[in-house]
Order: C-alpha cells, then sequence, then structure tokens
C-alpha cells in the first residue's frame, strides 16, 4: 500500500512538473523565436503582436490535441462503425439503424429514457429550486444544503448499492433488512420486491438519480436566488404579494435562465444513465435504456460493433440539440444579448 501511494504521488509530481516545463519552454522558445529587443520598433511591435496570438495556443494546444484523439476521433470513428456488420468489417448500410427502431428491447429503452426525461429533471430542478429557497430562510440553512448535497460525492454504483438496501427484499417469512421493506411490514403491510416490478421499477430507480442531483440544482439556484435585488423582493412585501406570490412571480421569472440551465444539464445526464440501471436491475424487469443496450450489445453474448455503435450514434443525436442549445445561451448571455 505504501509503495502504490508512493508511486500515484510521484506520478502526479511528475505530471505537475512536466507541465510546468512544457509552458517554461514553449514560452521561452516563442520569446526567441519573436524578439521583442530589437530597435527597430515596427518589428518589435509585431513581434508583439505575433506572441499575443501565438501564446494563448501554447496553452490550449494540449487540450485540443486530447479531445481530437479522445473525442472526436472516437466520434467518427464510431459513426463509421455503425454502418458495418458485428466485425466491423463488412458494409451494410442502414441495416443496424433499421434494426434499432424494429427491435422490442431498442423500442422499450427509448420509452424508459423518455420516462426518465419527464421525471428526473422537472423533480431535481424542482426540489432543488424549493430547498434553496427554505433553506436560505433558516438559521441552520448551510448546514441542510451540506446534507442535501452530500450525495453528489458519491458515485452512481456507490449511490445505487446504498438503495439496493433500502429496497432489499427477503424472502416470505424472513426478516426484512431493507428500510422500506421494514417499514410496511412493521405497520402489517406485505414486502414487495420493488425493483422487479415491470414499469414501477423505473421510478424506484429514477428516486436515486434525483437524490443524487436534487444537491447540484439546489447549489446553482441558491446561489442564483442570491443574485436576485433585494429591492425588488421588498418592494413585493410591501404591495402585499404573499410568500407564494413573490416565489413564482418575482424569484422564478428573475432566475429562469438558471432553471433551464440546470434543467437541460440534468436532461443531458439523464440521456447518458448507465450506472444505476446496471447496477440495480441489470436492465431486467423491463428497465433497459439505451446506454445499457449499447453496452450489451458491444460487450455481451460476443458483441456487436456496428449494432452497438448505432445505438451510441442515436443516444448522441439525442444529447446535441440540447448541448447546441445550452452552449447558444452561454454565448448570448456572455455577450449580453
Amino acid at each position: 500500500m505504501a509503495y502504490q501511494i508512493f508511486l500515484a504521488v510521484a506520478v502526479m509530481a511528475l505530471g505537475v512538473l512536466a507541465c510546468a516545463g512544457y509552458f517554461w519552454l514553449s514560452n521561452k522558445a516563442l520569446d526567441l523565436v519573436f524578439p521583442v529587443g530589437d530597435d527597430d520598433v515596427a518589428i518589435a511591435s509585431r513581434n508583439l503582436a505575433r506572441r499575443a496570438v501565438i501564446r494563448p495556443w501554447l496553452f490550449l494546444g494540449p487540450a485540443v490535441i486530447l479531445l481530437a484523439v479522445y473525442l472526436i476521433y472516437p466520434v467518427v470513428a464510431t459513426f463509421i462503425l455503425s454502418f458495418y456488420d458485428r466485425t466491423g468489417n463488412q458494409y451494410v448500410g442502414l441495416s443496424n439503424y433499421t434494426w434499432a427502431f424494429s427491435d422490442r428491447e431498442f423500442r422499450e429503452s427509448i420509452f424508459n429514457n423518455i420516462l426518465w426525461l419527464a421525471v428526473v429533471p422537472a423533480a431535481c430542478t424542482f426540489l432543488g429550486l424549493v430547498i434553496a429557497v427554505l433553506t436560505d430562510r433558516i438559521w441552520w440553512g448551510n448546514i441542510a444544503k451540506s446534507l442535501v448535497f452530500m450525495p453528489m460525492a458519491i458515485s452512481f454504483v456507490g449511490a445505487s448499492v446504498i438503495w439496493k438496501f433500502i429496497y432489499d427484499y427477503r424472502g416470505e417469512g424472513e426478516t426484512q433488512i431493507g428500510i422500506l421493506n421494514a417499514i410496511i411490514q412493521f405497520f402489517g403491510g406485505d414486502p414487495q420486491v420493488w425493483i422487479a416490478m415491470p414499469f414501477w421499477n423505473n421510478f424506484f430507480l429514477m428516486v436515486i438519480l434525483i437524490w443524487i442531483q436534487t444537491g447540484f440544482a439546489m447549489v446553482i439556484l441558491s446561489a442564483a436566488l442570491r443574485g436576485i435585488p433585494e429591492e425588488t423582493i421588498e418592494a413585493a412585501v410591501i404591495d402585499g404579494a404573499s410568500g407564494w406570490q413573490i416565489f413564482w412571480k418575482i424569484m422564478v421569472p428573475q432566475i429562469w435562465g438558471t432553471i433551464a440551465v440546470v434543467w437541460t444539464t440534468i436532461t443531458i445526464l439523464v440521456l447518458k444513465v448507465f450506472d444505476i440501471v446496471l447496477t440495480m436491475t441489470n436492465g431486467q424487469w423491463n428497465s433497459m435504456v439505451l446506454a445499457n443496450l449499447m453496452f450489451n450489445w458491444m460487450f455481451r453474448g460476443g458483441g456487436d460493433a456496428g449494432r452497438s455503435a448505432a445505438i451510441a450514434v442515436i443516444i448522441m443525436i439525442a444529447v446535441m440539440p440540447i448541448m447546441i442549445w445550452n452552449v447558444r445561451r452561454a454565448r448570448r448571455e456572455v455577450g449580453g444579448h
């Protein structure tokens, strides 16, 4: 263990030193190529302008290269692969896409993804907004915010394991260790296999993601609420507005842009949901989603590179409009219009 810790620290230290060395050497080389100590003012001015243009790319260059290698290339390769057979050798045209939209399991995955999209972003955003408003009104609000935000520090797999114990079911007559079934049994009800209920199990899985992401929504919306001018709130109070009216007619309209960003960010996450379903049900009992279906076709049963790539492309196409909308909105806000 000590050796592994030492190795990890050494790798991090070498990485930091390598980055510092790269930036120092690249800036030094730039200064040597375009010197400004020349007596000719015109040449010095031109070299300074060239430095200003090139220097940002010295910092951005490594990141751009990594993005090209690990993001752009895989996207292009996946798109091309979606037109080939299971081995990735024979061109089959649109056959993989034709199969996808005629496959029962794919349609089931689409339906489940739509369910997740309809429930999770709206629930996270609404609960985050409500909690942000309520915690700003109590003296122990920061403690409450910390508790709500805490699940964000847990991985999706870790959170799924926690909720697996909550939903746990033991056979009839056995003591129920799952919190939910233990409560139901205490009040005389019948324990249920919650995650094995077709259709309804999707909602039980959604609760996990809502539990995790509500903290994110709360933090962002709480910051937005603090940016609302106090004068508008005070004027509404003087005019006799109720707390409900202040919330819906004063607060929400002024942070609507932030609400939209939070909602779209969680929507993108939901479209890619994978870990929770894999850990809780493995896609059984009609709980399959697109990411898990893609994983199954790629890595199970011998694998099918073409079909899994087609599903990956469909997921990407579904995510892109929301990402484009987010980017355009961010640009408008930065530009001030």
